[in-house]
């Protein structure tokens, strides 16, 4: 198996593990943090295997994540480049710091942000089948 193929493996795991934890009623905050640790799992994943992805296409300028998406947007792998770097702030926000105010926030937009990881995942997975 393919670096690729395996981290887009991963990948694939992580959004619908998002998906489902955004199908629950988030009652209390517990649930609202695991959204979250999804979101953060997912964007990881995804950058990392634009990453992985493009190293095995040739691309070699592929060396943080908002150079990764850039290069996603590139290439055609993302439509929206604003969304995918709403994402990596967001992502950047929850690891650098902790404030509750924008935790929330980014719980807030984890249902906005699913589409477009899984699109990523759709279109890497067709690009390593390729």
């Amino acid at each position: 198996m393919s670096d690729a193929q395996w981290i887009i493996d991963d990948f694939a795991v992580a959004p619908a593990q998002l998906h489902s934890a955004l199908s629950e009623p988030a009652k209390i905050d517990l649930i609202k943090a695991g959204c979250i640790q999804y979101f953060e799992f997912s964007f990881e994943l995804g950058w990392k295997a634009c990453k992985v992805v493009s190293a095995e296409q040739g691309f070699s300028d592929c060396l943080s994540p908002k150079a990764c998406l850039r290069q996603a947007f590139t290439q055609g792998w993302i439509e929206d480049e604003a969304t995918w770097l709403e994402m990596l702030d967001a992502r950047n926000r929850m690891a650098h710091t902790y404030d509750a105010r924008k935790a929330l926030e980014i719980y807030g937009s984890s249902s906005r942000f699913l589409p477009a990881l899984q699109n990523l995942l759709n279109t890497l997975q067709s690009q390593v089948q390729s």
